[in-house]
């Protein structure tokens, strides 16, 4: 590498704490630049919010003043659109659809997507699993046990959007609020993937679990093509070398590490249950929700074109 290059530092921001899933990607990807540079580039990890909330960090690594956001894709969407797609109610309903849509000429057209509209490029994808459904109430088997739960939501029209088709009252809300407002009951649930909600200790102030698979958590690493584009050409192999396997070390830890959490919030009190009526979930998901995003995210044919690609 170029003596210019030598000890380069690049910051990269989370909102989830170390022991996350959020952490053992970055931590993965950190060891990954750091091996393959030689230690010409170092990598610093900052979890939990530290360098503010996921919109603020996309924000700054869109002007170039942070190296690296990792985020959940909801989040992205107010930046780009399209990526919108990924976010849909029941777009992807499992981990091999999470996959195929984040690798090849998908993962090429998002990435061409994100650069475009929202100025960031995309390093690597984690794979969180379905955000399930929590909260403090009751129960919710049931479309009507939903009925008029505060749920939060990411700043996000289409998650916002499913939970008013399916009748609750859901309250968009930046990531660092979200304990808190549990706690003190300004909101009554949430939905994140196990690992998450663990970590992120909401056994505490949580007592129902509900399995619902409307959502695939995606969280990219991004950064700003700003950044990017000053890069030598060696850099950036380097750093998307390193987000791709990072990435299918994130697969696996997902896969083994899910079931622990569940457990642990289990242990601590945690009651989970399963739908008996998803079917009806996802009826009004296709027929009510969709219809309003097409447009927004490139057309109701580009979107079943994902459709058809993943095989539904």
């Amino acid at each position: 590498m170029s003596a210019t290059a030598q000890a380069k530092t690049f910051k990269v921001g989370m909102g989830d704490p170390m022991d996350s899933d959020q952490g053992a990607l970055a931590q993965r990807f950190e060891e990954l630049v750091e091996q393959l540079s030689d230690g010409e580039m170092q990598v610093e990890l900052f979890p939990g919010g530290q360098l503010g909330s996921e919109t603020g960090m996309i924000q700054d690594t869109r002007i170039g003043k942070l190296d690296f956001a990792l985020i959940g894709v909801g989040n992205l969407t107010p930046y780009a659109p399209r990526l919108g797609a990924l976010t849909m109610p029941y777009a992807l309903r499992s981990h091999a659809d999470a996959v195929k849509a984040t690798t090849g000429p998908l993962a090429d057209e998002w990435n061409q997507i994100a650069e475009k509209q929202a100025g960031v490029h995309i390093v690597s994808w984690l794979y969180s699993n379905f955000r399930y459904l929590t909260n403090s109430k009751r129960p919710v088997t049931s479309l009507e046990d939903l009925e008029g739960l505060k749920i939060r939501v990411p700043q996000n029209k289409i998650m916002l959007a499913t939970y008013q088709a399916w009748g609750a009252s859901p309250i968009s809300m930046s990531w660092p609020e979200v304990f808190t407002g549990l706690q003190q009951g300004v909101i009554d649930g949430q939905d994140n993937p196990d690992i998450v909600n663990y970590t992120m200790k909401f056994q505490e102030v949580q007592k129902y679990l509900t399995e619902v698979h409307y959502q695939y958590s995606l969280q990219p690493i991004v950064m700003g093509v700003r950044t990017y584009s000053k890069l030598s050409d060696e850099e950036r192999e380097i750093i998307d070398r390193a987000g791709l396997e990072a990435q299918l070390y994130a697969l696996q830890f997902q896969l083994t590490e899910a079931s622990q959490a569940r457990a642990g919030m289990e242990a601590e009190g945690v009651q989970s249950a399963q739908l008996t009526d998803e079917d009806k979930w996802i009826s009004i998901a296709k027929e009510k929700v969709w219809p309003q995003f097409y447009e927004e995210i490139g057309g109701k044919e580009s979107f079943d074109e994902l459709q058809k690609a993943l095989g539904h």
